[in-house]
């Protein structure tokens, strides 16, 4: 039987990281399964699932700790089986000028809906004309079944309004906006 374990890794940036973090499993046993990572402000940071049989764990857990005395800070959790509802994949892109509170306020409609975010990218980056900032997010939303997604675009549209930024909502497989005919943008 297999066990996954969720390792989160934040340090100084340095050349070959994710080659030491991967070599380490793989000498455990371990088959690496997704992850996401990053250079953020000269610090490393990632998150991985790895994939081990459960009587090697204590060993993968092992050679990994001992990254920490490369510099690098470690949180190991294992995972657990989850009986996943009847969701919806969902795809929110958004632009617009930055300001301090967009992801707290976008964040905030999709939890009133119930709506958890599954995986979440944003960036900062200067306008090509004017060179102002220009903040970017892209998120993978799971949707409820039940959740009214008329609403939620109606509720996303008006929030798009306030803070003067664009959005598309789209079906996560599929280039179209959910349940309507033409595309999600609020300005």
């Amino acid at each position: 039987m297999n066990t996954s374990l969720i390792v989160t890794l934040i340090g100084p940036d340095r050349p070959g990281l994710v080659s030491v973090v991967a070599t380490r499993a793989q000498r455990a046993g371990a088959n690496w399964m997704e992850s996401r990572m990053a250079q953020l402000a000269g610090q490393f940071a990632g998150i991985v699932r790895l994939e081990v049989d459960s009587d090697a764990v204590e060993q993968l857990e092992a050679a990994l700790r001992g990254l920490e005395a490369e510099g690098l800070h470690l949180t190991i959790e294992r995972g657990r089986e989850v009986a996943e509802p009847s969701i919806r994949r969902v795809r929110l892109n958004l632009t617009g000028h930055d300001h301090p509170g967009i992801v707290r306020d976008i964040s905030g409609v999709l939890l009133r809906h119930g709506i958890s975010i599954d995986g979440l990218e944003t960036g900062c980056e200067p306008a090509p004309m004017s060179g102002h900032p220009v903040f970017r997010a892209e998120a993978d939303l799971a949707v409820p079944a039940s959740a009214d997604l008329h609403t939620l675009q109606d509720d996303l549209e008006a929030l798009a309004n306030e803070l003067m930024v664009d959005f598309d909502l789209h079906d996560a497989a599929h280039r179209e906006p959910p349940n309507r005919s033409n595309a999600a943008t609020g300005r």
